[in-house]
């Protein structure tokens, strides 16, 4: 499998595995919830974020994807199918690595997320009660403190 930049033409497949992920692990959000932040996943959180990596198959084919954002990581999503593989390690190591990521944000009701970044040694250090949209989903403000 390899990590490499996402092309804009891959982007309705990473939207495509953003909702697959977001089905299989954010059960707080609703369908409504889901809805209405497909379109801004797709016009403009991907088109925005500074720097977007997939991680694909063999076969090409998209399982998971990365956003970052200076130091911070703006998005993380892993297929259902391909969760627990280490792919989303892989990812982050890469931002890491590539461009010394220390933040990232998780909603708190999120507990398999919360587990994974402390895995990897990310700490919180604050807490928001509301999401970027405004929405009561709290986020909880990680840093790496490795």
């Amino acid at each position: 499998m390899i990590i490499r930049p996402a092309e804009k033409s891959q982007f309705e497949e990473i939207t495509a595995v953003w909702e697959n992920s977001v089905r299989a692990t954010h059960d707080f959000l609703s369908d409504e919830d889901i809805n209405e932040l497909k379109p801004k996943i797709l016009n403009n959180y991907l088109p925005n974020v500074k720097h977007l990596y997939v991680y694909v198959s063999f076969f090409n084919e998209v399982v998971g994807f990365i956003g970052v954002n200076d130091d911070n990581i703006e998005m993380l999503f892993i297929a259902s199918w391909g969760q627990g593989g280490g792919i989303g390690k892989s990812l982050v190591e890469y931002a890491i690595s590539e461009h010394n990521v220390k933040r990232v944000d998780v909603n708190e009701d999120n507990i398999e997320a919360l587990g994974f970044y402390e895995h990897l040694g990310f700490k919180v250090v604050s807490r928001s009660p509301l999401d970027g949209e405004g929405k009561p989903f709290p986020i909880l403000h990680m840093e790496l403190k490795k």
